[in-house]
């Protein structure tokens, strides 16, 4: 239940599919008390969408079977044990997605020819996700990260993984000179392989790179291509391409935070720049109107800012979350806005925009 979230695979949620598209959307639990309630609110709202379905004159006989089908096999699919903060499944004529992420979200139920994606948009940009490249002379793994776990990437043409032959003890014992491994041409030619595989990968998905190896396979990959030298960090440490995910997580997260600890000081920098020049607006009210307009350029965001509110015309008024007309996840719909309208999105620690209403964001003009 727990692919990774990419640019790409949002977009292909985003699209237009037949109609109904259903998309159930709800918070979860990681743990007690919450977390026994989950599986009665989700079969609560799986009801709901299979009544609205069954209620729906738009929907053929035989699309109706076929999405009540998908939910089904959705129900049988759903992990509450290993749940997160918030789940989605999406079901529509021959296809099912079951989506586990890391932000809350309120109860929903909707019946479109598209998705309900903004919630997944949201998590997937405050979730920071990385790629780590663990090198070695016979074997190079790719790993994908976020703040909490890393899980080895299977596909992309990854392991990458050769035999090799031993240097050869006769020779140690009587000249003592074994070349090294990463002078071997073969090991030169295995890290290109490599090198051109991950600027694949990048190209399509674009994250943070951690590039972890002992120093030697380091100064190789250098050499073997422009990945290494973009890279992020480069992180001397041997063993990790063939570690357990939470060692890996261990040996990177220095890294991954010190990153982060930029990313905070580069976006609140751009944003005093942006005052200065009269590109900067803040406040869930006018930024929203900015995203609405496309002309945000950088939307800064406190991590756990969430807001319920009622679009009273010009302006959002404070809603009771469950109230008529009430918009409980408004600031995730900004943030898909933004990021549809090819923003760059950052997350701060709460506090951090207190004085400007929590979210803030640079101005294209």
């Amino acid at each position: 239940m727990r692919p990774t979230l990419s640019p790409a695979t949002l977009a292909e949620l985003r699209r237009p599919r037949p109609y109904p598209a259903v998309s159930i959307v709800m918070s979860t639990h990681r743990r007690e008390p919450g977390s026994e309630q989950d599986p009665i609110r989700l079969r609560g709202l799986l009801n709901e969408a299979k009544e609205k379905v069954e209620a729906d004159p738009a929907v053929s006989r035989s699309d109706r079977i076929d999405v009540l089908g998908q939910l089904d096999r959705a129900l049988t699919e759903v992990d509450l044990v290993h749940a997160e903060d918030g789940l989605a499944i999406l079901a529509a004529p021959g296809e099912h997605h079951i989506w586990s992420f890391g932000r809350p979200a309120p109860p929903r139920v909707v019946l479109s020819d598209t998705f309900l994606t903004r919630n997944l948009d949201a998590a997937h940009a405050a979730e920071r996700p990385y790629w780590v490249l663990a090198v070695a002379a016979d074997r190079v793994v790719l790993w994908g990260g976020d703040q909490a776990r890393v899980t080895e990437e299977q596909g992309h043409g990854f392991p990458l993984v050769r035999s090799y032959d031993e240097p050869d003890p006769e020779r140690r014992e009587q000249i003592g000179d074994v070349p090294s491994t990463f002078r071997d041409e073969e090991t030169k030619a295995f890290l290109r392989e490599a090198d051109a595989e991950a600027g694949k990968v990048l190209s399509a998905d674009p994250r943070p790179l951690y590039v972890v190896g002992e120093a030697a396979a380091l100064t190789l990959l250098d050499a073997a291509g422009p990945i290494a030298r973009a890279a992020t960090a480069q992180i001397p440490h041997a063993g990790l391409a063939g570690a357990d995910p939470v060692t890996v997580h261990r040996v990177v997260e220095p890294a991954v935070r010190a990153h982060a600890d930029e990313e905070v000081s580069d976006a609140l920098g751009r944003l005093d720049a942006a005052r200065g020049r009269r590109a900067f607006t803040s406040g869930l009210d006018d930024v929203r109107q900015a995203a609405e307009r496309g002309t945000v350029a950088h939307l800064v965001v406190e991590e756990n800012f969430r807001a319920t509110v009622r679009d009273a015309g010009e302006h959002l008024v404070p809603a009771e979350p469950g109230a008529p007309g009430a918009r409980e996840d408004i600031v995730d719909e900004v943030i898909e806005r933004a990021l549809d309208t090819g923003a760059r999105v950052n997350f701060v620690p709460d506090d951090t925009l207190a004085d400007e209403g929590r979210i803030a964001a640079v101005l294209r003009y």
